[in-house]
């Protein structure tokens, strides 16, 4: 669990501490956090985060199942993730429950990103725990399916993370997603 982020400095801290894959995924963030109001940088961090989550199941589905990665792409695009469908679908995709640790870190974070994009006041404090708590939670899910499945989700290039298996046809793809529980017509 992250620890108590006291300033904007001990936010930037932790962040510079992060493995070169999250701090590239989170490319904006510093200068975000140097130059405009904490919530944008949590809007910000939330955006990034479900978009290493959406790679995440994306490269899982692509490299282990050896999905077409036309069709899991899109997938992806039209689903309608919840917080709860995502946690399913990991499970599904790799055969693993996201680090248990990781998944406390997000939720007291998802309580302050609610509070604010529903119009309410958060702190300095709860804003900067709730950053510094997304970018604990990113590495930890790169660390076990980069222990398991040498896939990094977020880091700032997936280039050849799926090698040259031989994918399945697009219809193959098509069923077999649909099986898994996406929202696949």
């Amino acid at each position: 669990m992250a620890n108590d982020i006291r300033s904007k400095r001990g936010l930037l801290h932790l962040l510079h501490r992060c493995s070169s894959e999250v701090q590239e995924h989170f490319e904006h963030l510093e200068s975000l956090i140097n130059k405009y109001p904490l919530e944008v940088a949590l809007g910000y961090s939330f955006s990034r985060l479900e978009l290493g989550q959406n790679m995440a199941l994306y490269c899982g589905i692509v490299k282990i199942h050896r999905a077409d990665s036309t069709v899991a792409r899109n997938t992806l695009n039209t689903h309608h993730m919840t917080r709860q469908g995502f946690m399913e679908l990991y499970k599904t995709v790799y055969d693993i429950e996201l680090p248990e640790q990781a998944i406390k870190d997000l939720k007291i974070a998802e309580q302050t990103r609610d509070t604010v994009m529903h119009g309410g006041e958060a702190t300095d404090e709860r804003l900067r725990n709730a950053i510094g708590r997304v970018l604990e939670y990113a590495e930890k899910v790169n660390k076990q399916l980069d222990k398991y499945f040498q896939i990094k989700p977020f880091s700032g290039s997936l280039r050849g993370f799926a090698g040259r298996l031989k994918k399945l046809d697009k219809k193959t793809t098509h069923f077999m997603l649909k099986g898994m529980g996406f929202g696949i017509s």
